[in-house]
């Protein structure tokens, strides 16, 4: 079908819609609200310094004509509301539950984004500045921020404004599962792991005041004189403690990964693959190794439970020798992106390198080379249409293939075929990927490269004019505000 007669059905449609509110329909699939700009392909566009007045601006762009005006050019541009975020940087995209949340690096702002009206619905309060991890839990009850110069975890109830900060030296990302129930804390150049959890009325006697002799110690408890929340090091289940509530606690050896950066979560949430960035940061191995982490939940009046054993964790990590800094689950397998050390004439080089897993058997099924990065650096993967793996770099230009000239170019931007295992290397180089979004449905992908907007074919990756998209200001962050599901994320 043409562009025109599908604009045209399209407002048939949305009209439809409009005339069916007074029957108490106003929706134009998955149950989902008709917004406001009746634009039924949306990507988000986080902008930093887009006028001397302003230092963020988040503009919808419509996805299927890749342009910013409505179809006859009225209105010029579309935009959501009420948005005061200095210089956004992430934009956490929720498609499911129709809102995403949009860090500002410039004033440590989280302002939550309803995709249904297009307007910016709250601002979570201030968190510490900078912050190198942010993330709100799906059901919109939570947000932790991992902020490194302020040696704080924070956790903040969006309900209530109250916010308690955990003191955890030199932390700098924090990962969520799904559900929501747990988060875990990693700790920069540090072999442990660490997660938050709310405490319940009996426990706070435990916590605070209570017996010299209880064994499983907290790193960090607050409020001090009545605490809320304790931060704990993830430990050995090697012994127990049968709490004030006559709940069994369990403790033991801490468990130790070889530079846990991040971790990713099964479809179900119920485990953690907690990666090893290895040598990528310092360390000796790169890996993953699968933790069940579904008793450490943190809700009102639950308790956290058991862990693997030091022997069974060690037994269940399994090797990356490409690197393991990033990685995305889908269904029964996993993608790991990592930064590979490699020594050319006296210097050390990074290379980036993809790892294809089966997590049926923990078995490596292929891997490739991709665009370099900055080693430690947080990347960004999407999976697209035309079964496509899109992974975007930042820092390619010190990587091996810039240094070294090596053939095929420097891009940041990878696209890997996820059925054939091939890998097109985006070029020209045109600056940092900062941001990815796939347009699914459309074989589109929208990614800020170099502070501005392009988009590419998913089909063979070629170029597809941007005339139309392009921003004033630095694009940072892309989002696909009506994709399907929430798979369509590149910030979890």
């Amino acid at each position: 079908m043409k562009k025109k007669n599908l604009w045209i059905s399209t407002i048939a449609a949305l009209a439809t819609s409009v005339a069916l509110a007074g029957c108490g329909s106003t929706y134009y699939f998955a149950g989902r609200t008709l917004p406001p700009s009746g634009l039924p392909n949306r990507v988000l566009i986080a902008v930093q310094n887009p006028s001397v007045l302003s230092k963020g601006l988040l503009v919808i762009v419509d996805g299927y004509y890749d342009q910013r005006s409505g179809f006859d050019g009225a209105p010029a541009s579309f935009s959501i509301s009420g948005f005061g975020g200095a210089l956004p940087i992430t934009i956490q995209n929720m498609p499911e539950e129709q809102f995403g949340a949009v860090y500002g690096s410039g004033d440590g702002s989280l302002s939550i984004v309803s995709y249904a009206s297009e307007k910016t619905t709250s601002t979570v309060r201030t968190l510490p500045d900078p912050s190198s991890g942010v993330l709100m839990t799906r059901n919109g009850n939570w947000v932790f921020a991992a902020s490194q110069p302020a040696h704080f975890l924070t956790v903040e109830s969006v309900a209530t404004g109250g916010e308690i900060g955990l003191s955890l030296p030199n932390v700098y990302r924090v990962s969520v599962n799904p559900a929501g129930s747990v988060a875990l804390a990693f700790v920069q150049n540090s072999p442990y792991v660490y997660y938050p959890h709310m405490l319940a009325a009996a426990q706070t006697i435990a916590y605070s005041g209570g017996p010299s002799t209880w064994p499983k110690a907290a790193v960090d408890c607050e409020p001090q004189n009545a605490p809320s929340w304790c931060l704990f090091q993830m430990q050995s289940p090697d012994h127990s403690y049968v709490d004030a509530a006559g709940i069994t606690e369990y403790y033991g050896a801490p468990l130790a990964f070889d530079h846990p950066i991040k971790a990713v979560f099964s479809s179900d949430g119920g485990t953690a693959y907690i990666l090893s960035c290895g040598p990528e940061c310092g360390g000796t191995t790169s890996a993953y190794t699968p933790v069940p982490i579904a008793p450490m939940i943190f809700l009102p009046n639950q308790y956290s439970g058991q862990l693997p054993t030091v022997s069974a964790l060690a037994n269940a990590t399994v090797a990356i020798p490409g690197g393991a800094s990033n990685a995305l689950v889908d269904a029964s397998t996993m993608y790991v992106v990592g930064q590979e050390p490699q020594s050319i004439n006296g210097q050390t080089l990074f290379a980036g390198h993809l790892t294809v897993v089966n997590l049926a058997n923990n078995a490596i099924s292929s891997s490739a080379a991709i665009s370099d990065g900055t080693p430690e650096a947080m990347s960004r993967m999407v999976l697209g249409d035309d079964n496509t793996l899109w992974i975007a770099m930042t820092g390619c230009t010190t990587g091996v293939r810039a240094v070294t000239g090596a053939a095929g170019g420097y891009g940041c931007l990878t696209m890997y075929n996820t059925s054939t295992n091939a890998v097109t290397q985006i070029e020209p180089y045109i600056g940092d990927a900062t941001g990815i979004a796939a347009v699914t449905g459309l074989h589109k992908l929208y990614a800020a490269e170099g502070g501005q907007v392009y988009i590419y074919s998913t089909v063979d990756g070629t170029s597809i004019n941007n005339e139309f998209v392009t921003v004033t200001g630095t694009a940072y962050d892309v989002a696909y505000m009506d994709a399907t599901n929430d798979i369509d994320n590149t910030v979890y």
